[in-house]
């Protein structure tokens, strides 16, 4: 199988998945088999008129299906699937995604980040079932990647950033503001026990995972570097699962291999991992963090 088609077939996946079309029907707006645009997205040699009718029905460009400079994604389905499949072919990922990755948190964390993402649901949704649909497409596709990684033993470089953990602490698991205090408690014991379980992971130093916890206030945007052995890959997305108001609807998500932007977050990277805490400094940033929120272990059993 030639690997530029198979990477044209994933992309073309996560664009389909992102517009929330089932193969069939692409089929269907296309005047072919079902077979015929799965035998695409598996990596079959595919025509340069049927790529730009392909753009056509989901939206994009047929330089984004190549891969040609930018991969553009206008949602977090497309963009979260597009991560899972590069991640698939990845030997590390370097990543900052506030205020805490996905594949650090706890088997337990989905129900969360699913109640709060439904309460985030913007005024905009007209079908609170379809959102909640999309909701579940999100967090089965994260599901994946974190199995995908332990399974592989992908090695994962994460950067945490204290200020997002001390804030995401103070106001807890929340997608909106104006929940009752009985519930507001609940849901900041759910993001103390998440900081524990980050904790337990820098002291238990598993395969193929490191920590850097940034003092520093960084942007709100989140980033990635998919390095393989062929090149590396930056994506930039605005989509954020976790903190305060979340967002997986509004901004445009990009992955792209050019030169200089690669560059310049290589370099951002080296920079950040050299001033970031570490092993057991880390751990003892992030426990006076929790002894600071008034929700340490000793403070709760004190209470």
């Amino acid at each position: 199988m030639d690997p530029r088609f198979a990477e044209i077939g994933g992309r073309l996946r996560a664009y389909r998945i992102g517009k929330g079309l089932n193969a069939e029907q692409v089929a269907e707006m296309l005047g072919v088999s079902r077979a015929a645009v799965y035998r695409i997205e598996t990596g079959e040699v595919v025509k340069i008129e049927t790529l730009d009718r392909l753009a056509t029905v989901l939206e994009t460009s047929v330089a984004s299906l190549l891969g040609v400079g930018v991969e553009y994604y206008g949602n977090a389905v497309g963009y979260f699937e597009r991560m899972r499949q590069i991640e698939e072919k990845s030997e590390q990922v370097v990543a900052h995604f506030p205020p805490l990755s996905y594949l650090l948190t706890s088997d337990g964390y989905a129900q969360h980040l699913k109640q709060t993402l439904i309460e985030a649901a913007p005024p905009s949704v007209e079908n609170p079932k379809e959102y909640a649909a999309e909701i579940d497409k999100i967090i089965g596709i994260l599901d994946e990647r974190k199995f995908g990684r332990r399974r592989r033993h992908l090695s994962v470089v994460n950067f945490v950033n204290l200020p997002e953990i001390e804030r995401w602490l103070k106001l807890g698991i929340v997608g909106r503001f104006n929940l009752p205090t009985d519930e507001v408690a609940k849901r900041r014991a759910s993001a103390r026990a998440e900081v524990e379980h980050l904790i337990s992971l820098i002291e238990s130093e598993p395969m193929g995972v490191q920590i850097g916890l940034i003092a520093d206030t960084l942007p709100n945007v989140t980033f990635q570097l998919f390095r393989t052995s062929e090149r590396t890959l930056l994506g930039l997305s605005p989509f954020r699962l976790g903190g305060e108001l979340p967002n997986i609807r509004t901004g445009v998500a990009m992955l792209t291999s050019d030169e200089e932007p690669v560059r310049l977050y290589e370099q951002l990277v080296a920079k950040l991992w050299r001033s970031a805490h570490k092993g057991r400094d880390a751990v003892s940033q992030l426990r006076a963090v929790l002894q600071r929120s008034g929700i340490g272990r000793g403070l709760r059993k004190a209470s």
